[in-house]
């Protein structure tokens, strides 16, 4: 089947299989005729002072803030495909403060500097939003705030001590029993749960990585897209990466390519690509998005081990997400993978036991897209090269927001500059690695398994899950 064609699904009968019929196989966020041509890929031999791997938010945001900190630097990125195709463009469009995947993970595992990440987190939110302002980013960005709510009882248990601890750090939040999470976003299914008023933005994420490399390009930023590196190697005083046509010859490097195969090999230790699938409506008329409420129109997710996330888009449409994250044994990465059936009927079932109310719409999109996690959940960071090099990964899907945190500490490491960023712990640290194939995709698939047991015991966690927790692995956020 083309990837260009309306996706298909006669083997899911009845209004879910109805209701998907026509759901194109791509990113909304991308899908707009307005997207811009590509640069041309690199023919010939360039040099630099430094060279982007990846043009997605890690890669747009470190060209942009190195020309800033020196507007002589000559900066390039090479991109193989073209900027913001992948997570960047893929994800559900969650720009949140916290660059620990949460306040729950972040109190976990860095809770003596936690104070000092949530100050970081908020101003780092703070300049996306003064970035996408002075450069005139058409992205939607709105500091609306965000949801979380219960579909079950033992969903409720720990959010009163949760929001004291939030509170503590400076969050607005507030604890909502059911009739108060129904007034703010109405279901069946919503038991209660919590409102922060600030902490998270929502943008477009498509727009907002085109608006970001038409900002590189105006600051002189040399972009290559269809151009993926082939290799890296040391070169005298500096790096040579090799791409199809071409060369680049560089004195500092900086990695930003996610869950792809890395060009430096100790990383593919602490980072595995996991598929994430989404969903999205058409636009909601009048009548159908008062049945909902959306006060706010704050963006949301439930509090299920396998969660979901759901927001408005601009013209009123459902993004949902989540859920079904799915770890492909080998941890191969293939395009076909971008389209799950299954699934996505999954999702659409889920979304309709949700919103019973809006029985009969349709999805005018459902796509896929690979997410670096690790095993902390947080990004990461290090050097290489003998520090002529550095790179970022391990975002766990809260990237939008926190890869700009990511570019400043990378263009940090490079300077070899001491800043509170780079005495952080968080920065110092590595996540546990995961064991090698075949052992790595058993222990995730077993990992997987036992979250969804969970959900359905009441949020019982069983034994492979406690030694998980013992040992400063588990998920909570």
């Amino acid at each position: 089947m083309s990837m260009l064609q309306p996706q298909r699904n006669a083997a899911v009968p009845g209004p879910i299989g109805r209701s998907l019929a026509n759901a194109a196989p791509r990113s909304f966020w991308l899908d707009h005729p307005d997207a811009p041509a590509p640069s041309p890929a690199l023919a010939g031999s360039v040099t630099a002072d430094l060279a982007i791997v990846g043009g997605g938010f890690t890669g747009l945001w470190t060209a942009l803030l190195a020309r800033q900190r020196d507007p002589s630097r000559e900066v390039v990125i090479l991109e193989a495909r073209t900027a913001g195709w992948a997570a960047s463009g893929r994800n559900g469009g969650f720009c949140s403060a916290s660059l620990t995947h949460g306040l729950s993970n972040g109190m976990e595992r860095f809770a003596g500097e936690l104070a000092l990440l949530e100050r970081l987190g908020a101003e780092n939110l703070r300049e996306i939003g003064e970035t996408v302002a002075k450069h005139e980013i058409d992205c939607d960005f709105s500091l609306c705030g965000e949801l979380s709510v219960a579909t079950a009882a033992w969903q409720l248990e720990g959010l009163a001590e949760y929001a004291e601890a939030a509170r503590a750090l400076g969050q607005d939040v507030e604890v909502l029993d059911a009739p108060g999470v129904r007034r703010e976003l109405n279901s069946p299914l919503f038991v209660g749960g919590l409102r922060h008023t600030g902490g998270n933005a929502l943008v477009e994420p498509g727009r907002l990585a085109w608006g970001l490399r038409r900002a590189c390009l105006e600051a002189g930023v040399r972009v290559y897209e269809h151009t993926p590196v082939q290799s890296l190697t040391s070169a005298g005083a500096g790096l040579n990466l090799t791409t199809p046509y071409g060369s680049v010859r560089a004195g500092q490097v900086a990695l930003g390519t996610g869950a792809f195969r890395p060009l430096l090999r100790r990383i593919a230790n602490f980072v595995i690509p996991v598929w994430d699938y989404v969903l999205v409506t058409e636009p909601l008329s009048a009548a159908q998005l008062a049945s909902v409420g959306w006060r706010d129109r704050r963006g949301a997710s439930d509090m299920g081990n396998q969660f979901h996330y759901f927001r408005l888009t601009r013209d009123n449409r459902i993004l949902w997400g989540g859920y079904d994250a799915v770890y492909y044994n080998g941890g191969k990465i293939r395009d076909e993978q971008a389209s799950r059936p299954a699934t996505f009927a999954k999702l659409a079932s889920h979304f309709f036991a949700t919103f019973p109310q809006l029985e009969g719409v349709s999805f005018t999109h459902a796509w896929g897209g690979v997410i670096d996690t690790c095993s902390r959940f947080c990004a990461f960071f290090g050097t290489a090269h003998g520090g002529r090099l550095a790179y970022v990964a391990g975002y766990t899907g809260l990237g939008v927001g926190a890869t700009r945190f990511g570019a400043q500490v990378m263009l940090d490491l490079l300077a070899g500059a001491d800043t509170e960023r780079t005495r952080l712990a968080m920065v110092r640290s590595k996540p546990v690695p995961f064991p090698p194939e075949p052992m790595r995709s058993a222990v995730i698939q077993l990992t997987r398994s036992s979250l969804a047991r969970a959900d359905r015991n009441d949020g019982r966690r069983d034994v492979w899950l406690r030694l998980l927790d013992r040992l400063g692995l588990g998920f909570d956020s």
